[in-house]
């Protein structure tokens, strides 16, 4: 069973992990036999999303199982991308992970932690300008839903990491998958 694990942290946008999760969770509940394992993961199991949403990670960092999908979710991002534990454990994981993604700001995570490096990328519009200037070598696409580079995959803000999600579940089990999940969620899914 694959495992895929949704990196959060204090401000992190509920969306953009809530949204993955609903799409992998459901696409696993369509299945006979689930194709994969979904989980949060946060340094601390407790921790405060954007607009003081309180939420209990699977795993900690310390703890998660070796991920398949690392996926690392995006928000208000300053703390976390001064927190060395946090850049350290993207890092490991996503040395060994299969597909390396990212919602909303959580390109800036992956950047600053060595896992995107010049790559097609893309994120929340109103952040376009600051990930150009912070991560000069990134090719950053504008106007796009998300954006798949090898085995990295970056969706723009909040929302967009449904579409990219659905993307995903079409490339790690089939397009059938993907239709039926976002028929199930009454997602116009956005290609």
């Amino acid at each position: 069973m694959l495992q895929i694990g949704i990196v959060i942290y204090d401000d992190a946008e509920v969306l953009d992990f809530a949204g993955p999760y609903e799409v992998f969770s459901t696409a696993a509940r369509l299945c006979d036999t689930p194709p994969w394992q979904v989980s949060l993961i946060s340094e601390h199991r407790n921790v405060i999303a954007r607009g003081g949403f309180p939420v209990q990670s699977h795993f900690t960092l310390a703890d998660h199982p070796s991920l398949d999908v690392l996926l690392v979710s995006g928000g208000v991002h300053t703390s976390a991308m001064e927190n060395p534990l946090l850049l350290k454990a993207l890092r490991e994981a996503g040395v060994s992970a299969r597909w390396v993604t990212s919602v909303c700001t959580g390109a800036f995570l992956l950047a600053e932690a060595g896992l995107l490096t010049n790559q097609r990328v893309t994120t929340h519009w109103e952040d376009i300008a600051d990930l150009r200037q912070r991560f000069p070598t990134l090719d950053v696409q504008e106007n796009v839903r998300w954006v798949e580079d090898g085995n990295r995959l970056t969706s723009a803000g909040i929302s967009a990491g449904i579409d990219m999600s659905l993307h995903l579940v079409e490339k790690l089990h089939s397009r059938k998958l993907a239709e039926g999940t976002a028929r199930q969620m009454d997602y116009a899914w956005q290609q």
